[in-house]
Parts: structure tokens; sequence; C-alpha cells
């Protein structure tokens, strides 16, 4: 399953950062990050809930990026 949720990061950079979180959150088959557009698209792990998952996601891109934020979740 894949979802694609609105973010608000500050640069490049920090989203690069986001990125590298989220792909290290257990559940994340793949996830990416644009700063351009302000989104993020996340590929699930076969079996993973999306709900917890980005649950997950958001406080592994809050330790990296305390002012970013993702919707939706």
């Amino acid at each position: 399953m894949k979802k694609t949720y609105k973010i608000e990061v500050d640069c490049a950079n920090c989203a690069a950062k986001m990125e590298h979180a989220a792909n290290a959150v257990e559940g994340v088959a793949k996830a990416t990050v644009s700063f351009m557009t302000q989104k993020m698209s996340v590929e699930f792990a076969e079996g993973a809930e999306p709900g917890p998952t980005m649950q997950k996601v958001l406080a592994a891109c809050k330790k990296v990026e305390d002012d970013c934020e993702i919707y939706g979740v």
C-alpha cells in the first residue's frame, strides 16, 4: 500500500533528513520526501498498518527536525 501525506518542512536538507529517518522505521518499505511539493510518499511493508507506522515515522522525523509536520497522521 502506498499513501501520500502533506508535510511542512523548512529546507531541502531537512527534507532529506526526514526521508532518511522515515526509511529507517519498521513497516516502511520506501519513503520519499519532496521539499518542492511539500509531500511525503510512503510505501508500507506487507502487513504494516499505516496508522501506527506513520505515528512512528512522525516521531522519527521529529527527532531530526523538531518543527516538521506530517498532516493526516
